[in-house]
């Protein structure tokens, strides 16, 4: 082996000397182990030395001066991060089960008897104008459809614009949209109320009371959380990064919105025709009831299709459809968005009462024993409908009950994390910016119907504020949703190279006592001291 081996490159600088032409590619032939290789004349040319894999250190660095070519710097491989191993098989990411069909049959019902009554108030509106347009309820119907129903369209129309400028805001500069959110709705709440109370009637002064002292106690709410500000706008700022690299992430949203703006144009029609039906009070209380309900499936609608794409993204580094998850949230996980569009905003409500009776509790034994069965109601509540859950009902399939335990569950089993977001500022954040924009289009409508018909302007004012409200949450769902996706898949996989340091550092600093941000809320009391 070792002559053919010094025999092959004297044959070749000879070939060259001579102007020879150059060997033909070589060819590799797979032959059976038993019976040794035939050996072509093209081997006896040229034998090829056998692979060896050595273990020795790489050589000394050869200096340029020397002549030698200086060897390419050798970059430190990869390290990957060590995952806990995954317990049982991978959950299904295609399931093709109904959730909560309960919930869904009974809003299919309710949106059609909705649909029914929307269209027969609409029809008996058209039909008192053109066949008895003398009659008194005829002018009662002309006078609202001039003097309530455009101030109330252009509310709509303003509410649509500001939902998507407070997206595009929050999107483009988290950081400093925490702190305008809160402070902006604080003043222009205040504002509002004082503008309401200006216009001297009686409704309209009842009104701007109210708007200043929800003003008042976003103020003390905006001191409060003054600590927190700053990891709320690093958790938008890193939640909202992956939206860029999906196209048309926010057409549902958009859609959604769309289809709000003909629903509530058609509903404040239908309105106008239940004035002059049979117990106007509760028919007109029934449909905004209904409309509630319908705005935040479609808000819901839109928070799972985000949620769905941004979940698989960090779960499992894929690049999921928009439109395939559109029609999932439209189809099989509709049932827990309906079902999530009631739990959720009660549960928000009953929080929100907790933490305000935490805030009382004193010495007084009565308030102490209702502040704490609110917490132990609150404990209980939260372990089975939360806010959360849409991320595991879109990218799992779940129910809203089951994915509302499991998200949580895993909040519970890593240290920390439980507190950590129970204490977010987040979802606070963008209901913040459903009041202001609420607040805003009550002083564009308020105006516009004080100007034109004044006896309106209360009632005008508060579906003003409705409508605002309801259009910039769908808006705000794709937000929202990002930071839902930024916290529950971090739990889920808190090994992943997707995640900075951001909750590592926070629990960190909470673990050690080192973290002032975090303050003591209403489902963890602190140790009550013995007297």
């Amino acid at each position: 082996m070792g002559a053919a081996e010094n025999a092959a490159p004297s044959r070749q600088e000879a070939a060259r000397d001579r102007g020879a032409a150059p060997e033909a590619v070589e060819k590799v032939v797979v032959v059976d182990q038993a019976s040794p290789p035939p050996v072509s004349r093209l081997q006896a040319q040229r034998p090829l030395a056998p692979l060896q894999v050595t273990t020795q250190a790489p050589p000394p660095p050869i200096s340029v001066a020397s002549g030698a070519v200086e060897p390419p710097p050798q970059v430190a491989a990869y390290q990957p991060v060590p995952l806990a191993p995954q317990q049982g098989p991978l959950p299904s990411l295609n399931s093709h089960k109904y959730t909560n069909g309960i919930t869904l049959c009974l809003f299919l019902l309710h949106l059609a008897a909705a649909g029914f009554a929307v269209g027969f108030f609409v029809f008996k509106t058209i039909h008192d104008n053109t066949q008895n347009p003398r009659s008194r309820n005829a002018r009662r119907e002309r006078s609202l459809l001039r003097d309530w129903l455009l101030p109330v369209e252009g509310t709509v129309v303003l509410s649509i614009v500001l939902a998507f400028a407070w997206q595009k805001a929050v999107r483009t500069w988290p950081r400093a949209m925490v702190r305008v959110i809160l402070w902006s709705s604080f003043a222009i709440t205040l504002g509002v109320g004082a503008l309401l109370m200006c216009f001297s009637t009686l409704a309209t002064v009842g009104l701007g009371v109210a708007m200043v002292v929800f003003s008042i106690g976003t103020g003390l709410y905006a001191c409060w959380v003054t600590r927190r500000l700053g990891f709320t706008a690093r958790v938008f700022e890193r939640a909202v990064q992956p939206v860029d690299k999906f196209r048309g992430l926010n057409g549902p949203a958009y859609l959604m919105v769309a289809a709000g703006f003909v629903w509530i144009s058609v509903w404040c029609v239908a309105v106008i025709g239940a004035v002059n039906f049979r117990f106007p009070g509760l028919t007109i209380l029934a449909l905004v009831l209904s409309l509630m309900w319908t705005a935040e499936v479609m808000r819901n609608v839109a928070n799972l299709t985000a949620s769905r794409v941004i979940a698989l993204y960090y779960l499992r580094g894929m690049q999921s459809s928009v439109q395939f998850s559109f029609q999932r949230a439209l189809t099989y996980n509709l049932g827990s968005a309906c079902l999530g569009s009631l739990f959720v905003p009660t549960i928000e409500a009953l929080r929100i009462l907790a933490r305000g009776l935490n805030l009382l509790e004193g010495e007084d034994e009565f308030m102490f024993s209702c502040a704490h069965c609110c917490l132990h109601v609150m404990n209980g509540i939260f372990s089975f409908g939360n806010s959360w859950a849409f991320v595991h009902i879109a990218a799992y399939g779940r129910g809203f009950v089951q994915a509302s335990r499991s998200t949580w569950g895993q909040f519970e089993a890593l240290p920390g994390m439980a507190a950590l977001v129970d204490s977010d500022i987040t979802s606070s954040v963008c209901f913040l910016t459903g009041v202001t924009s609420g607040a805003l289009c009550v002083a564009m409508a308020g105006s516009w119907a004080f100007a034109t018909h004044r006896h309106y302007t209360a009632t005008v004012s508060l579906l003003a504020f409705f409508v605002g409200y309801l259009m910039t949450r769908i808006g705000m769902a794709l937000p929202q949703a990002c930071v839902g996706c930024y916290y529950v898949c971090y739990a889920e996989n808190p090994g992943s190279r997707l995640f900075d340091d951001t909750i590592p550092e926070r629990l960190r600093k909470m673990q050690e006592g080192r973290d002032p941000l975090v303050v003591p809320t209403p489902r963890f009391p602190h140790p009550r001291a013995a007297a």
